[in-house]
């Protein structure tokens, strides 16, 4: 086995246990309805994650660990997959955003940075966004 093959396998068990919190994401407000169901297939398919891993995270995601990043941008975008599975219903609970807290300070987040990026992208995904930021989003 070559070094990049070891390297391939081990980012698809980052992979794995991305989606593994997703799917945990989705459940935590009891069942997962079809709107996230729908959202966790994309999700699969983007992490190149087989029907029988699927099937195997489903039944139980949390016996998957949470990997961190060393790279905020990576950290990032995968707190911007777990709030796109929370909006999936166009709102957040209680649970779903203790549930994210806990996520991004296992990605790596500080707790201060953790809950100041948790309330900023709460704001971005339901709609809460002032005039400036608007307008600086649609400069971009």
């Amino acid at each position: 086995m070559s070094f990049s093959d070891l390297f391939d396998s081990g980012e698809h068990l980052r992979n794995i246990n991305h989606f593994a919190s997703i799917v945990n994401l989705a459940s935590v407000d009891g069942e997962i309805n079809e709107k996230e169901r729908v959202l966790l297939e994309r999700f699969a398919r983007k992490l190149d994650i087989s029907q029988q891993e699927y099937k195997m995270v489903i039944k139980n995601p949390q016996e998957f660990p949470i990997n961190a990043y060393n790279s905020v941008e990576k950290r990032l975008e995968r707190l911007h997959d777990l709030f796109k599975i929370i909006f999936a219903d166009s709102e957040i609970d209680n649970e779903e955003e203790t549930l994210i807290k806990r996520y991004a300070i296992g990605l790596g987040f500080s707790n201060d940075n953790a809950e100041k990026i948790i309330k900023r992208s709460i704001q971005i995904f339901s709609g809460q966004l002032n005039f400036e930021d608007y307008q600086y989003l649609l400069d971009k």
